[in-house]
Formats: C-alpha cells, structure tokens, sequence
C-alpha cells in the first residue's frame, strides 16, 4: 500500500500496523505544524511556540550536520531514521533522490508534509531489517543521524553496532559513504553537568551505561574500533560543534579549534543541567594538550571503503 503526500511518496509494505515508538500527543502538533506553515516560517514559530521538540524537529540549523557534504543531482541516498524530517529537505535539494526508512507512520506523515514540494522523496515505513532485506538499488551517501546509537533495537545480534554496519555497506554503490552523527559519550557537557542525551541520568555514559541497555554511544576509539570490525573501512571523524544536533561549526583533525573558539557550550535546551565548571576555560585547556577530539560533544563519521590495490 502506498498513499501520496504532495509529490512525497509514503510506502506502508512493511509497516506493522502500529506505531512502536512514539512523543505523544505533541507529535499531533508537529503534524499540524508541518500542514500548515511553511519552511520559511518556521523560525518565527519556533519562538513563539518556545517548545523543545518545536525546536528539535523543525529547526533549520539541523540542516547544517549535512549541508556542506559534496551531494550532487547524480546521486542516490538513503536516509536511515528520518523521522519528522528535519534532514530530508536538504538530502532533497542536493540528492537526485533520497529514499527514508523510519519505523514511525505518524513522524513519516509529519515529514512527507513538511517536505510535500519535493518530488524526489519516498519514505518507507517500517522497521529497519524489514525493509532492508528489500533495498535492491545501490546509494552514494546512506546517513545515519541519530540513529547509529539504537542499533542494538534494529540488530539482534551479539554485536550489533557492527552487524548494523555490514548490512548497511551492502546498499553502497561504488565510491559510497556512510555517515553517522552520534553523541561522544565522553564529551565534555557530560564531565561538566549536562545529563546523558537518551535516558536522561547524569554521567550514565561516562559511567559506561551501567543501567542502559537499549541505547548507547561511543568514544572516539570505541567507534573507530567498531568501524574496524565491520569490515575494511576508510574513517574520516569529524566534531560538530557545539554538537551535532544543532552545529554552528564542523571541525576536522585538519582544522581544529584555537583557543578562545568553544564559547557556546549551553546547547542543552531539553531539560535542566548543572553547572560543575566553565566548560570555555576547560576546553582551552584540553585545546592546549591536544586532546579536543577526545572530549568534543559528537562526532560526524565518513565512513568510506578502502580501494583494492
């Protein structure tokens, strides 16, 4: 069964019936959000709604994760989790077509919606190993933002954030890139008072998740190390900065921050923090050791593969 949104196309072949994950009923205004306003309105409204998932889902600063990538109209991605689509417009000005697997028919309906001018979209409900074991094309970019960290619910295998990564290189056509965006379970906003992203609890991820088990994220080594397991990979990491949710600046091992640069380190806007130190002067601090990249808030992970000599 397939229902059209504008020129989106919504594809339920796999959808279970039900929604298995859900915001409650705020996600019934973010729906009437997406059918009634458009993207150039959406600023004023995220200021007078001052709601964190008006934010979260309809801000354009998301966009800035994957703007700047070297997409062009002879490409084909494939966009894992993207739920109310706060990517997919962008994946969509810049792809040839871009193909959506979520999980969630109403944040599925919400971004066919928001993004109902693009006719290059199609979104396929379900869950993931469902409809991946159906992907017949070959995609150039295949993005996982936000979503790496929940493999262990897709994958049910005894390593999972590696299994979830073999399966996902089958879909790269010749030259293809995965990237991920994920939280640095290490990162300096959790040392210095911010709860962990997902569950809520202070220093869980640091603590290495002693009462997680549907969700983590990695350290720097711990995700080259699961990237290495996956198969023979090219890993280019990047930090979004001051995290990838809602990034002013994307630094690379090329291009790091100078000291006095990491300013705007309150990009917690969900729920309350403390405030253990000033996280400006620690990060001129870990600047002037060289160790930025340990501590940066997320990561932004080309994963490429290597060339056969």
């Amino acid at each position: 069964m397939q229902e059209k949104i504008g020129n989106v196309t919504l594809d339920y072949e796999y959808y279970p019936g039900e929604d298995l994950y859900s915001d409650g009923p705020v996600e019934e205004e973010l729906l009437e959000i997406a059918k009634n306003y458009q993207e150039k309105e959406l600023n004023q409204l995220i200021y007078e709604r001052n709601s964190w998932p008006v934010l979260y889902h309809f801000s354009h600063i998301r966009q800035n994760i994957l703007e700047w990538l070297p997409i062009t109209k002879e490409q084909k991605v494939l966009e894992i989790g993207s739920g109310c689509g706060p990517i997919t417009g962008v994946l969509a000005r810049k792809a040839k077509s871009v193909t959506c697997i979520d999980l969630s028919k109403m944040r599925s309906t919400i971004n066919a919606y928001r993004n109902r001018e693009c006719d290059n979209v199609k979104i396929m409900v379900g869950n993931f190993q469902d409809v991946e074991s159906s992907l017949t094309e070959k995609y150039d970019y295949i993005t996982l933002i936000g979503v790496f960290e929940y493999s262990q619910g897709y994958i049910g295998t005894a390593q999972p954030y590696v299994e979830m990564l073999r399966r996902i290189a089958r879909h790269l056509a010749l030259g293809g890139r995965i990237v991920i965006a994920i939280e640095n379970r290490l990162g300096l906003k959790y040392w210095a008072g911010c709860t962990e992203d997902h569950v809520g609890k202070y220093f869980e991820g640091l603590e290495n998740y002693p009462d997680t088990r549907s969700v983590r994220t990695f350290s720097r080594k711990e995700l080259s190390d699961i990237i290495d397991q996956a198969g023979e990979f090219k890993t280019t990491f990047y930090y979004p900065y001051p995290d990838y949710k809602f990034p002013m600046t994307i630094y690379s091992d090329k291009r790091l921050p100078k000291k006095g640069e990491l300013r705007d380190n309150f990009c917690n806007f969900d729920r309350n923090r403390i405030q253990l130190f000033n996280e400006g002067k620690v990060y001129d601090s870990l600047t002037d050791a060289g160790l930025f990249q340990e501590f940066s808030n997320s990561f932004l992970v080309i994963v490429e593969r290597k060339e056969n000599k």
